[in-house]
């Protein structure tokens, strides 16, 4: 056998891992979002001895008759290292149905809502009202079988530690099958017509040569080389990164591979990874010569080289940088590039203009101040909305907080920022203003210990008549969750957002694709969360009582939102 037939056949094992593994009941890690919009993913649970998942679908007679008793089970073993949840594998995305079918029968349990339904069919999922022991720690199924005898008597050999005396039980129900599952078998999705491209839109801009991406997705070949993870990414949500609850707002940017698509890839995947036709879509992509992202900018500050150690605990580099500008310029995109992106975690910086000793609010409500673009991990470069933009003085300087931290070598860093500007004589009429739900000191309360799941709330009112454009939530390394809501004058309420999964790492502001016009009197609150527990494995130290600060190990909350007042004639 040559090298690349070896080659072929050994990532054709590696494929077929994921039907392999179920045999034996082996299932992996997975993560899904609840009826309310809540973030779950099981090996966040491994401090538990199992979860109990019962198959649930609305309006099925039969599951329906058992939920109260499968709650009175809950209530029996919940305090014995026991998580109980139910799944919907039906992909229907009826949240508010299983709302008022849970608030009917006054019981509190979160649904999991399987939309994509690659959960369930890894969970081998064949009817409704089965019930489903899965251990957090070897992502492994335990039982099998219907409510009864038999289930509540495994719950008891595992609280006592005992091994199961049975682990499988024939139950019966409303079958549940998976049409698309069964075409995908049937025909196999084409790469070079369907996975190619959807890895191209979605994957490549980062998976690239000098992308951000820590291995590039450039070819067939690269893609089946890292088949197994793409689906673990896939099945735990980790990538696409930064995603959001798709079934509140409409965004540009949410990140989320729709149901379709992660279907196609994980089918294709599970059935060896194959390449088809004669053409690679990934090899045949061209990227821009530059990294600026609108072409070459029309002003380029260069930050002062910063020095990094290789350890340590480094406060916050302040760095003012003069703006050598000849004439005020109106500012219509800008973009900032990391020198050293392994180095710098983020920036925060503020504009100086002449005559100020200091810089603007992170509050916002600045019109007329340009917004240039700080690092963040995951943020695009900011382009401004037509006619549209802040006025950068001559005479302005930039005050930056640089955060850095260490890698275990020394760096330095020479980052930069472009500045697009409209052209000489051109005035854009518009003019974007913003407010921050924020918590300072004052009003700060420290995180307790232990707690997993500290809730914030902060609020602010648009004055005027506006249309909102975006949002950026901002917490540290315990921030778990943040949503955005609007009261509205009359009485009513709207959820705006819900970054359900916030990632430290992956920081956006998030943006309507087309703005969404609230009246004036609107009262916007930012509601988020904290893990300071022992399972956020992020978490620096869970025994601390978290106080603000800038630094990463302590906290902050900031749920800024941006807008446009609709009357722009400044009375």
């Amino acid at each position: 056998m040559n090298l690349r037939v070896l080659l072929q056949t050994s990532l054709l094992v590696l494929s077929l891992l994921p039907t392999l593994v179920l045999a034996v009941d082996r299932i992996g890690d997975f993560s899904l979002l609840d009826q309310n919009g809540y973030f779950h993913q099981m090996s966040w649970y491994d401090d538990n001895k199992a979860i109990v998942l019962l198959v649930q679908a609305t309006g099925d007679t039969a599951v329906q008759n058992v939920l109260t008793d499968f709650d009175a089970l809950n209530s029996r073993f919940d305090t014995q290292g026991i998580e109980f949840f139910m799944i919907n594998p039906l992909g229907l995305k009826d949240r508010d149905a299983v709302k008022a079918q849970m608030a009917a029968l006054d019981i509190d349990m979160p649904v999991l809502m399987d939309d994509a339904r690659l959960i369930s069919q890894a969970l081998d999922i064949d009817n409704i009202g089965e019930v489903l022991v899965y251990n957090p720690k070897s992502f492994s199924l335990l039982f099998r079988g219907p409510l009864g005898a038999q289930l509540t008597a495994a719950l008891t050999d595992i609280v006592s530690g005992r091994d199961l005396q049975t682990t499988q039980v024939a139950s019966t129900g409303t079958p549940v099958n998976y049409p698309i599952k069964t075409a995908h078998l049937q025909q196999v999705p084409s790469y070079e017509k369907e996975i190619g491209p959807i890895i191209a839109q979605n994957c490549a801009a980062c998976h690239r040569e000098g992308g951000i991406a820590p291995f590039a997705l450039d070819s067939h070949t690269m893609v089946m080389g890292w088949s197994q993870m793409i689906r673990e990414v896939l099945m735990t949500k980790r990538m696409p990164p930064g995603q959001i609850d798709s079934h509140i707002g409409d965004f540009i940017n949410d990140m989320v591979l729709v149901d379709e698509d992660a279907q196609k890839i994980v089918h294709w995947i599970e059935a060896g990874s194959p390449k088809d036709g004669i053409t690679d879509p990934l090899t045949a992509l061209v990227w821009p010569e530059t990294e600026w992202a609108f072409g070459e900018p029309d002003y380029i500050v260069e930050i002062p080289e910063q020095s990094i150690p290789a350890t340590g605990i480094l406060d916050y580099y302040n760095v003012m940088v003069e703006l050598d500008l000849e004439e005020d310029r109106w500012v219509r995109a800008s973009q900032y590039i990391p020198g050293d992106r392994t180095v710098l975690h983020h920036t925060l910086h503020s504009l100086i203009a002449p005559g100020e000793t200091r810089g603007g609010s992170l509050l916002g409500g600045e019109p007329d101040r340009p917004d240039i673009a700080p690092y963040i991990p995951g943020q695009a470069p900011r382009m401004e909305p037509p006619n549209t933009g802040g006025l950068l003085k001559a005479g302005t300087r930039i005050s930056m907080q640089m955060h850095y931290t260490t890698t275990g070598k020394e760096s330095v860093d020479a980052s930069r920022i472009g500045i697009w500007f409209y052209p000489k004589g051109f005035i854009p009429e518009e003019r974007m203003t913003g407010q921050c739900a924020c918590h300072f000191t004052p009003t700060w309360v420290n995180i307790p210990p232990l707690d997993p799941d500290y809730e914030m709330t902060q609020s602010f009112t648009i004055e005027k008549d506006a249309k909102l454009f975006a949002f950026t939530p901002h917490m540290h390394f315990r921030g778990k969750r943040m949503r955005f809501s609007a009261e509205y004058p009359d009485g009513t309420s709207e959820e705006l957002i819900n970054i359900a999964n916030y990632n430290y790492n992956w920081q956006l502001a998030y943006t309507y694709k087309e703005p969404k016009a609230v009246p004036a009197g609107t009262v916007i609150t930012a509601t988020g969360a904290f893990d300071n527990s022992e399972q956020n494995k992020m978490n620096p130290d869970a025994n601390r009582s978290v106080p603000w600060g800038l630094q990463s190990w302590d906290e902050m909350f900031f749920g800024a939102a941006d807008w446009k007042y609709v009357d722009q004639s400044g009375n």
